[in-house]
């Protein structure tokens, strides 16, 4: 046969097929999608596709025929969830530019609000300031660790809940809100007003607790700047001359190994932070420093409860295995993974699932649940559990009204502390 007549039988046999391959299009006065065509005449097609071609295939189709206009970014971000998501675990998840910019300043602890810089908790009277941050518009209007505010910007708050107050409290940065505040036990209100300022909280705090000899240190997540915040507080406690030490990580998800491990080596030189275990079943153990040891010289209890999760399990879970501390409270939350947070070319990220974490006596403190999510097993076990219950009065850092604060507190004097 005329090597010219071969030549265009497959041009033809060719042109046929795509055209068969997409009639419907056709028919309807439309040209195929150009990933359709390329599908139906690319030499080959009998190999199998990669995932990538598939994907873009599909994702072409979409934007190109879908009855309503498609915002392609969207589309995208979608996709990028969905393989997440496909995965099932909840600790893998896809963070579209915005999210993965406030992830990133979570970790480096920039938490900036406008406010007055104290941490609130509950009172009867309306809220009581648990803690007074250090250089802030609050401090330096007077405000003092214990004051109850009665009144914001004249108007009483007494049965109105916590979070509504922060609310009233905060404002434009420069503008003044006025509070009444009770002290100690004289009832008459003293009126304060202070300029509301730009805040960036501290990760890390510390205070004694009224009428004791201890220490209580807050730590809210693990962010880049905890470590330095956690050692001065500890500083500015045994100034003060503290018999004992109450770490409270209740509440607290976790945040980056490295600065609980920089934490962890105040406690022990040397030791053994955690094992992970990565996919190609090779270990990888972290370790603390070898020259950064405090030498607490007083009884140190840690707070836990289930939602102390990652690096606090870590933190607290350390602590027990080379009996630094004592555990109080209740189980934590279980999650024994080890996540990486990969960067994308369009400021996305995608945190993702690299390893297993083993602590140092090697136990599995995996979260078990059953078909409804219902937890079953898993997370640190306290060495005293306590649990705070479901009553309406609780209010976590006051002794009065917090019962594993109060436990912790009787811990540490039995210990011959506070």
């Amino acid at each position: 046969m005329n090597p010219m007549k071969i030549v265009a039988c497959f041009v033809v046999a060719a042109v046929a097929f795509g055209v068969g391959f997409s009639w419907k299009d056709l028919k309807h006065g439309k040209l195929p999608s150009s990933a359709a065509f390329a599908r139906a005449v690319t030499p080959g097609a009998d190999d199998k596709p990669t995932p990538t071609q598939v994907f873009k295939a599909a994702f072409t189709d979409i934007v190109d025929h879908y009855y309503k206009p498609v915002d392609v970014g969207d589309l995208k971000y979608a996709g990028m969830e969905g393989l997440m998501a496909s995965l099932g675990d909840p600790h893998t998840i896809f963070m579209e530019p915005r999210s993965a910019e406030e992830f990133s300043k979570d970790t480096r602890g920039e938490n900036e609000f406008v406010g007055v810089g104290a941490r609130l908790g509950r009172d009867p009277l309306g809220a009581k300031i648990m803690v007074v941050f250090s250089g802030g518009p609050a401090a330096l209007a007077g405000i003092k660790n214990g004051d109850v505010v009665a009144a914001v910007d004249g108007k009483p708050v007494g049965g109105v809940p916590v979070d509504e107050i922060v609310r009233k409290i905060r404002g434009k940065e420069g503008t003044v809100v006025t509070l009444d505040v009770i002290r100690g036990s004289n009832p008459k209100p003293i009126r304060i007003a202070i300029k509301r300022g730009r805040i960036n909280p501290p990760t890390a705090d510390g205070v004694v607790i009224p009428g004791t000899k201890i220490g209580l240190v807050t730590v809210l997540q693990f962010s880049d700047p905890t470590p330095e915040q956690f050692e001065r507080a500890i500083h500015d406690l045994e100034e003060q001359g503290i018999k004992g030490l109450v770490i409270d990580l209740r509440n607290n998800p976790g945040g980056l190994l490295d600065r609980a491990t920089d934490m962890l080596s105040m406690f022990v030189a040397d030791k053994i932070v955690v094992k992970m275990r990565m996919k190609d079943g090779t270990e990888e153990v972290v370790r603390t420093a070898s020259d950064a040891v405090h030498g607490f010289k007083y009884p140190v209890i840690v707070l836990v409860n289930e939602d102390s999760a990652s690096a606090a399990e870590i933190f607290s879970g350390v602590l027990k295995d080379y009996k630094q501390a004592t555990i109080v409270g209740e189980h934590t939350y279980g999650k024994a993974s080890v996540q990486n947070v990969f960067n994308l070319i369009d400021g996305s990220s995608a945190k993702i699932t690299i390893a297993r974490y083993y602590l140092p006596s090697g136990g599995d403190i995996s979260r078990k649940v059953d078909e409804e999510g219902q937890y079953l097993k898993g997370g640190l076990q306290p060495d005293v559990k306590v649990s705070l219950g479901t009553d309406d009065g609780i209010s976590l850092g006051d002794p009065k009204a917090d019962p594993q604060l109060a436990k912790a507190i009787e811990v540490i004097k039995g210990k011959g502390g506070g």
